[in-house]
């Protein structure tokens, strides 16, 4: 942000140090005219016996006291316009909303510097410029006491750009390749229109479309909608694979709510025809219709190595609202709370978390039916739980959905003659009640050139509960049940960032687990984005 000598209200001279001061607004009036030889004539014979080294001199001198001024004073100032220049195609309405409201609550000039950072980094959030620059002008000579807000944009020159990443998600077996085309700004609102395409190894596909628009006329709130098409394969977890084509609807997002609504058809289908008394009786087709509403705060210095702050996250969903019989009536409820705290010696943190989720249906006889499959909670995997802040699903040293209430599936008949049955494993299930927690410490490894790459060193301890409440579990579920639940684990590793992803060696050891658990003591692999 430049801010050029003139560009604050002169309600008085500056004192400067220099025994023969003129007026800050003289002094610049000289400069923008010092080739005007005329004019110098008129201005009398002082400029004539100054030497150059001394009008320098002069000027500092007198920059250093406004520049004194403004820093300890406070510089009464008003907004008298916002002028915008750089835009072709974008909507000078678009960029006034993002703005005006900043500039419009500045009463002085240090007021009037804050605002324009904060305007900046708002404008460049729109991620449709190239570039963002603001300048503050002085405002019409007849009004003192005003400042003009110069706003340059450079928008995009390639409206077309294309991403790639490898991910890793709780719910994932282990990683996925996801890539996106976005146009940006084709009409001019700053709308992105993108396509995307993931594909997990043998597990998760996903192909999506949708539009963003920052702000449309006269609304004021962000819109945005998308269409997908996505297909789950929990074949080998859980006996069932999972379709379904949605419609999501973005209908408000400002500061740290978020509020949606979601529309999809699901249809879970068994191809192994294995699968266990609970999943046999939700295969088919439902209707999930939704309102979701988030609130998001997060005040740490990083989401990848947070070493200070906290953040808290609360998610609502309240499905059963479109007026059909197949339309599944269900409430879901996160929370996540995270603590980061310095230690003060090798950029060391301690990281605490917390997590929990309930999820039943409502409605008359809700808690004697069961919950909807998947809407239901699933722990394990080896997604980072510093990291994720997704609900209760991480506890590492556990495999991917191998914590938590579990059930046979189908007796497999033999071809051999004595016709016996043989053993086709279990179907996790999940369960209503999710709780996790975590408490992990970070910390520099001791050469440099590990620390120079962002490889450092973490111990961890994890611990989740996972419990079954409807079809009328509830009644039985106590105090001691809820204690006797729990699973853990702790370990050490290494991570590794890098531009494409970040990786984590840890050696995970199996504190508690469980009849069904698929927990494992050992060395884990796992892989998130670096964003």
């Amino acid at each position: 942000m430049a801010a050029p000598p003139d560009s604050g209200p002169q309600s008085k001279e500056p004192e400067s140090p220099n025994p023969d001061p003129e007026p800050y607004e003289e002094i610049e009036e000289d400069e923008e005219n010092e080739e005007d030889e005329d004019f110098e004539h008129e201005e009398g014979e002082e400029p004539k016996t100054m030497t150059p080294e001394a009008r320098i001199r002069k000027d500092r001198a007198n920059m250093e006291a406004l520049f004194k001024r403004l820093s300890t004073e406070r510089v009464p100032v008003r907004v008298h316009d916002v002028i915008i220049k750089g835009n072709t195609k974008t909507k000078d309405s678009l960029i006034e909303s993002k703005v005006e409201a900043v500039f419009r609550d500045a009463t002085s000039f240090q007021q009037l510097l804050r605002a324009a950072s904060v305007a900046n980094t708002r404008l460049q959030e729109l991620d449709i410029f190239d570039s963002v620059n603001i300048t503050l002008d002085a405002g019409p000579p007849e009004l003192p006491g005003t400042a003009n807000i110069v706003i340059e944009v450079t928008e995009a020159k390639n409206p077309l750009t294309g991403d790639f990443g490898i991910y890793s998600k709780p719910e994932a077996r282990s990683w996925s390749l996801e890539g996106s085309l976005k146009l940006k700004n084709l009409f001019g609102h700053g709308d992105l229109w993108d396509g995307s395409v993931a594909y997990g190894w043998g597990q998760t596909s996903e192909v999506s479309t949708g539009v963003s628009i920052p702000r449309f006329k006269g609304i004021s709130t962000p819109l945005s909608a998308r269409i997908s098409l996505l297909s789950q394969d929990w074949l080998k977890f859980s006996s069932y694979k999972e379709q379904a084509l949605g419609l999501s609807l973005g209908l408000l997002s400002t500061g740290n709510h978020d509020l949606s609504y979601n529309l999809s058809w699901r249809t879970l289908t068994d191809p192994s025809q294995m699968s266990s008394h609970t999943v046999r009786r939700q295969l088919g087709h439902s209707l999930v219709s939704a309102l979701k509403y988030g609130f998001k705060i997060d005040r740490r210095d990083s989401p990848m190595r947070p070493t200070r702050g906290y953040a808290f996250v609360s998610t609502t969903q309240i499905g059963g609202l479109f007026p059909d019989l197949r339309s599944l009536r269900f409430i879901r409820q996160e929370l996540d709370l995270r603590y980061a705290i310095p230690l003060g010696f090798y950029r060391a943190a301690l990281n605490f978390g917390i997590s929990g989720g309930v999820v039943f249906p409502w409605g008359n006889g809700a808690l004697s039916a069961p919950s909807y499959l998947p809407e239901r909670f699933f722990m394990g995997g080896n997604s980072s739980p510093v990291c994720s802040l997704r609900g209760p699903t991480s506890v590492l040293g556990f495999k991917a959905r191998g914590l938590g209430p579990a059930e046979p599936r189908r007796l497999v008949r033999d071809n051999s003659n004595d016709g016996s049955s043989s053993d086709s494993g279990i179907d996790h299930i999940g369960g209503d009640l999710a709780v996790t927690a975590f408490a992990d410490l970070s910390f520099d490894l001791p050469l440099r050139v590990f620390r120079d790459a962002g490889i450092h060193g973490h111990i961890f301890a994890c611990t989740g509960s996972l419990n079954k409440l409807t079809e009328n579990a509830y009644k039985g579920f106590s105090l001691q049940k809820f204690r006797d639940s729990f699973r853990s684990s702790a370990g050490f590793g290494v991570i590794i960032p890098t531009k494409l992803f970040r990786m984590e060696v840890n050696y995970c050891y199996i504190l508690k687990q469980q009849e069904h658990d698929q927990g494992k003591t050992g060395v884990q692999f796992s892989f998130s984005s670096p964003l």
